[in-house]
């Protein structure tokens, strides 16, 4: 008689964790009822507390992500005509949708609400169900060595040494499955590292007072721009806990690391209220108005993470004001005060921009196709292209109103040398939209002008014809 072939759930068919995910999507709905339910749910036990959040959230198996080796080694063993079994210690109700929707298993079985099916409960199980050495078993985890420990054969899914090492001494591992490991290089997707490119905008006041000579104003904003990194990291990784299904919706998105689940989502989850901890401890440090600057701008992320990006237009709108947040931050930490000329500037230009990562994420949709975790459908493109344009001009009529105000011409020996500032956004701004329009921008627009010659080039243009209306005489 064939042995079955029994698979583990929770990192072995999907890279994910099904409860945390479940329990986050709880906590998303009703975060205070959440906290309060919890302990009394797992005061009754681990097993009650997966049936009470499986039956009021629970992931939706159309968006999980699947190790391809384990599907491979299923699909393998039902040509053969073996029994395939799902064994987890997931709730009953979870596995079986997970089940029902692949399509590829004999039999479920699964915690019950009393009974939490890991570790030695599981063997037993298994052991009752098809005799000592009646099974083969596909798992993860170091759980999973006492039901290895009965098995025919043990297939290990781990990049873990460690456990593969006493797998290996039990003498029954058949096959190691690798799998992506969460590297320096993949936690700093995660934390989007070349988002801090986007910080920069902590030195514009410095620069906008021709300031930038202080070296211990340089080294001020330098720290700053450290921390408010952490803390803008730390928001991201809180925004992809948010979005995992839109992010797995998403043609892109699907493959940061989170969705994908090349990071665990418990680790994730203690980052976040640590990160904010010690960025916030280190905004303190370096003053407190930077400090609450640094504040609103995590609560300006929050709510935009959790209610404002869902509301069409306001979403951009709010976007344009963490930008500019970024700003009022760097006036902040080095106690500069901060021009009305600047602050409308920077709103206008970088609510064009905020537009024009929308129209750019609508550019692929089909009629009546939405905009996954957004308010947004194909048939709002024209009107985001005519928005962002709009805001993008608006923008270089406040400079160019700016240039010839009393404050620019008592800061520049000649104002009249930066007069080509002018013509430089409008190049920019258009040719950003004309490549948006082209279909030749595919992600972030910030991200894509650091990357882009011309860009780069029209940027450092803009700021030599400031340099020189400052420096040249009249």
């Amino acid at each position: 008689m064939v042995k079955p072939l029994v698979i583990d759930l929770d990192g072995t068919l999907t890279p994910v964790d099904t409860l945390y995910e479940s329990a986050i999507r709880l906590f998303s709905t009703s975060p205070l009822k959440t906290i309060y339910q919890l302990p009394l749910w797992l005061s009754r036990g681990k097993a009650a507390m997966k049936a009470e959040i499986s039956a009021r959230s629970s992931v939706d198996p159309a968006t999980l992500p699947w190790n391809a080796d384990v599907l491979e080694h299923i699909n393998a063993a039902r040509a053969v005509g073996r029994k395939v079994v799902l064994c987890t210690a997931s709730d009953q109700d979870t596995a079986d949708r997970i089940a029902e929707h692949l399509g590829l298993f004999d039999q479920v079985i699964a915690s019950d609400g009393t009974r939490n099916l890991s570790g030695d409960a599981k063997a037993r199980a298994l052991v009752e169900a098809f005799g000592e050495g009646g099974f083969d078993y596909v798992g993860n985890a170091s759980a999973d060595l006492a039901v290895w420990r009965h098995a025919g054969e043990a297939i290990v899914v781990s990049n873990d040494a460690g456990l593969i090492q006493r797998a290996r001494k039990q003498g029954k591992v058949a096959e190691v499955i690798d799998v992506p490991k969460a590297t320096a290089r993949v936690w700093a997707r995660q934390l989007r590292l070349k988002q801090w490119a986007k910080n920069t905008l902590l030195f514009v006041p410095l620069i906008a007072a021709q300031s930038f000579t202080e070296l211990h104003l340089v080294v001020i904003l330098i720290a700053a721009f450290v921390v408010f990194g952490m803390v803008a990291s730390t928001t991201y990784v809180l925004n992809d806990l948010w979005d995992l299904d839109a992010d797995r919706a998403h043609a892109h998105k699907r493959y940061r690391p989170l969705a994908a689940g090349t990071i665990p989502t418990l680790q994730a989850v203690v980052l976040v209220p640590v990160g904010l901890l010690v960025g916030l401890g280190l905004a303190w440090l370096l003053g407190e108005g930077f400090f609450w600057a640094t504040l609103a701008y995590l609560g300006a992320t929050v709510a935009y993470s959790f209610v404002l990006k869902q509301i069409v237009l306001m979403d951009c709108i709010w976007l344009a004001g963490l930008f500019t947040l970024r700003i009022v931050a760097g006036a902040a930490a080095i106690n500069q005060p901060l021009s009305h000329w600047l602050l409308m500037f920077s709103v206008f230009l970088f609510l064009s921009l905020a537009y024009l990562k929308r129209y750019i994420e609508l550019k692929g949709k089909k009629r009546r196709q939405k905009l996954a975790g957004r308010g947004y459908a194909a048939e709002d493109l024209q009107t985001i292209f005519a928005l962002g344009v709009g805001a993008g001009y608006a923008s270089t009529v406040v400079l160019a109103l700016y240039l010839f105000s009393p404050a620019a011409m008592e800061l520049y020996t000649n104002p009249y040398a930066i007069v080509v500032a002018v013509p430089i956004m409008i190049y920019w701004l258009s040719y950003m939209w004309h490549r948006a329009h082209r279909g030749e921008m595919h992600h972030d627009p910030v991200l894509f002008a650091i990357q882009d010659l011309t860009s780069l080039l029209a940027v450092a243009l803009f700021f030599v014809v400031f340099l020189l209306g400052a420096a040249l005489p009249v």
